[in-house]
Order: C-alpha cells, then sequence, then structure tokens
C-alpha cells in the first residue's frame, strides 16, 4: 500500500520511469497518515448514525433493503455475500432497477432461482435483480441467476444488461467448469445461464464496456502469479444481449519495462499499452495468467468502470511481503483506448486513513469517483472530486465488513452500494449531491 512519480513509457526500463506528470503537485493524492482527513472536501465530516449502521455526511439519508436471508417467495430467501452491482431504467418512468451479484463459495445463504436460471446445482453464487421507486424503497426483488461460482463484480454494458463475474477458476463438487463471465437481462426475459467463452476463463473481477466499439477490458484477482488486465474485441460489434457469443480476440496488457504496476509511484504517470493475444482462453490445459512469460501484473486487481471516455480499474494493494515490487494501499488507473495509454490516477499510502479500494464508479458529481473499501479497520465508501482529493462519502458503522456494489441510479439522486455481509445488505443513500465541495 504505498507510491511515486513516473511518466510516458517510450520504451525500456528508463523510458518506463520517466516523467510526464499532468496538472500541477495540488492534484496529487496525499493520503499519508493524519495528512488529510477528507474533511475540507466532499460533503463534509461524517455524522454518527444513532442506529449504528451507516455514518453520513449532514444531508444525506438511508435505506435499508433487501437484506440476507429476507423472505422472497415460498423457500427462496435473498442470497448472502452482496456483491458488485449495477442499475438500470426500471419498468416505469421513475423506478430504478438493480442486478446484483452474490459472492457465495461454498458456504452462506445460496441463490436459489428455477431450472431454466440456474447454470450448476453445485454452484450456490448468482445475482438478483431489485426494482425501487423513485426514493429508493423496494418494490419487489427475485433471484436472477443461480447455479454460478463466487459472482465477485462484473460491468454494465451499453445495451443495457449486466456481466456477472466469477471469480474462481473452479471448486470441488462442481458439475460444470467455471471462471467465466455470464450475462443477465435485468427486465428478465432474455436470461439464459450460458458462460460468455469468448471473455475466457480465469478468476474475473470486473469489466468496463466501451460504448463505441463495446471492447471489454476486463480485471483479474489472483495469485500465484497474479493477475492481469484485459481486453476483449467483439467479432459482433453491434452490441445486444449475448453478441459477445460471436466470439472475438481475447489480449492482457503489456507494458515494456514494468512487469508490476506497484512499481509505479506517483499519480499523472502515463505508461504505452501493447496488447498480447491469449494463447488459450478457455484455459484448456494452463490458467490464462501462467501462459505469459513476459507480461504486466498486478497484486490485486479489482473494480472496473467506464467513464469520461477512459476504462477505470483499481488496484487494492500491494504487498513486498506477499510478492508485489512495492507496497501501496490502493491505486486507480484509466486506460485511454484513443492514446493507447494507462495513467495512475490516485494513490493510497500506508498508513493513511484509506486503504483497499475495490468496486468503483464514476460519480456524476465533480468528476471524480466512488470507492468501496475492502480493507483492514473500518470500511469507507470514499469519494474523491476532480483533482483527486479523497473525502469520506460514507462509514460502516455496524461491522468491519466491506462495501461493494457502488453504483448510481440512472438519474444520479440514488446512490446504491452494498454492505457485504454479516448480514448482507443494500443501500440507497440520498442527498444534497450538488454540494460538493472542493
Amino acid at each position: 500500500m504505498s507510491v511515486t512519480r513516473r511518466g510516458v513509457v517510450k520504451g525500456g526500463a528508463a523510458g518506463a520511469l520517466s516523467i510526464a506528470l499532468a496538472g500541477s503537485l495540488d492534484g496529487i493524492f496525499q493520503t499519508s497518515a493524519g495528512a488529510d482527513t477528507g474533511e475540507a472536501y466532499g460533503y463534509g465530516p461524517l455524522v454518527p448514525d444513532p442506529k449504528g449502521v451507516l455514518d453520513l455526511p449532514k444531508g444525506f439519508t438511508y435505506k435499508t433493503l433487501s437484506v440476507e436471508g429476507d423472505p422472497i417467495s415460498d423457500g427462496v430467501v435473498v442470497p448472502g455475500h452482496h456483491d458488485g452491482t449495477a442499475t438500470f431504467p426500471g419498468s416505469r418512468h421513475g423506478r430504478t432497477r438493480l442486478v446484483r451479484n452474490h459472492e457465495q463459495t461454498d458456504s452462506g445463504t445460496r441463490a436459489v432461482a428455477s431450472g431454466k436460471l440456474t447454470y450448476d446445482p453445485a454452484a450456490l453464487g448468482g445475482t438478483s435483480t431489485l426494482e425501487v421507486d423513485s426514493r429508493g424503497n423496494l418494490l419487489s426483488q427475485y433471484v436472477s441467476l443461480a447455479g454460478t461460482a463466487q459472482n465477485c463484480a462484473g460491468g454494465r454494458t451499453p445495451w443495457g444488461t449486466w456481466l456477472t463475474c466469477e471469480e474462481t477458476e473452479g471448486f470441488g463438487g462442481e458439475t460444470k467448469s467455471h471462471g467465466w463471465v455470464f450475462e443477465v437481462d435485468p427486465h428478465g426475459r432474455r436470461t439464459e445461464p450460458v458462460p460468455l467463452t469468448g471473455l475466457g476463463r480465469f478468476a474475473h473481477e470486473a469489466v468496463a464496456v466501451d460504448p463505441h466499439t463495446h471492447t471489454a477490458y476486463l480485471t483479474e484477482d489472483a495469485a500465484g502469479p497474479f493477475g492481469l488486465l484485459y481486453r476483449f474485441s467483439p467479432r459482433d460489434h453491434r452490441g445486444g444481449y449475448h453478441s459477445y457469443m460471436a466470439g472475438g480476440k481475447l489480449e492482457a496488457l503489456y507494458v515494456r519495462g514494468v512487469p508490476d504496476l506497484s512499481v509505479v509511484q506517483e499519480p499523472g504517470t502515463r505508461l504505452r499499452a501493447r496488447w498480447v493475444d491469449v494463447p488459450d482462453p478457455s484455459a484448456k490445459k494452463t490458467s490464462v495468467r501462467k501462459q505469459f512469460d513476459t507480461i504486466t501484473r498486478s497484486q490485486k486487481l479489482e473494480g472496473a468502470w467506464w467513464g469520461h471516455g477512459k476504462a477505470y480499474f483499481v488496484c487494492s494493494f500491494s504487498h513486498t511481503a506477499d510478492g508485489g515490487a512495492a507496497d501501496h494501499a490502493g491505486q486507480v488507473w484509466t486506460y485511454d483506448p484513443h492514446k493507447n495509454v494507462i495513467e495512475l490516477q490516485l494513490v493510497f499510502k500506508p498508513g493513511g486513513r484509506f486503504d483497499g479500494p475495490d468496486n468503483i464508479t464514476v460519480s456524476p458529481y465533480g468528476g471524480g469517483v466512488i470507492l468501496a473499501e475492502d480493507g483492514d479497520g473500518e470500511q469507507y465508501l470514499v469519494g474523491t472530486t476532480r483533482r483527486n482529493k479523497p473525502f469520506a462519502m460514507a462509514r460502516n458503522a455496524l461491522n468491519g465488513s466491506e462495501f461493494t456494489g457502488v453504483t448510481f441510479s440512472p438519474d444520479g439522486r440514488i446512490l446504491f452500494a452494498n454492505r457485504q455481509s454479516d448480514p448482507g445488505a443494500t443501500f440507497a443513500i440520498s442527498g444534497p449531491w450538488h454540494r460538493l465541495r472542493g
């Protein structure tokens, strides 16, 4: 967990460490201990919640909905381990639909659905679909996919569906192969439990899709060796439900002279990207990440989101003690497909107030992002301003469970986020979003 200043890679390790800082020193993300509590930015200090559930800035309120174990229908309850989530227009004006992952492995409250929505009866994960009104009140919910495993994050497609990702390469007792991406129709008409094999078989984390080319950028959370950032270029560029079934080209990111993204230690660093063909995307004999000798890796590749014409992706942390090339407590990168450049946007240093960013969404307010923490100690939703100044947006006042599934409603009026466990729950957060400071 830490960081330093670098620049555009034009060739070789020396080029990788050249300086090309975008903006002034004021834009650098300072998060060393005590340097920045975040109260000078965002929406002000957090106010303790009398109910001891969710601390928010003054003027903000929340509603708790769809808690793990809540009854849905006969014999079916809300599954556990709430994770990646996206929003879509609802069945009527003013309503919002959410599709939410459940990162179930071999325990917890399993996702239960009909046979036509179940991939592998031995797997406990899946997705649930919720509809809420304009004030965030729950109107309906159901399990929209079952029989998948460890559904961590995913991504929203430009054609209005949800890609749910399995963060696994298999488990004992499975009846079908795992490590795939599945597509869920938020309106429930077309969902089929069929893997999109062109997107590869690996420990998927999240997906960001370019709305113009429909190219998908995918993160991998894995170790031994560390995971990769992938690019999937679809054969069918028209988009639409299961258009990815037509296949395409899967490639992995390679930055010359940078074998591990943790060595980049300064916001504003820009590195030239190269994309290398994946020999065997289905990993029939060898895990995809093990099919490369020379490639660029990261210890903990997590959330991804598309915004401002770029793919955002998150590295949660890097520990030299666990094999990382350098220490940091979180990085946020962007990839610009027009310039074919990745840029380090912000970093967390070890020992600061915030650490372990995971899920991410791009905020419609102020040009920054909202990050869901999965770190040590207290768990926060962390916002940033356009100049990458961090602030605390919310704090889990109940327990040490991570935040997940951070996403705004289509109209930007409600921020949804999940507490993953003990028990899993979804929050609908409303307030004076236009009052962002800094």
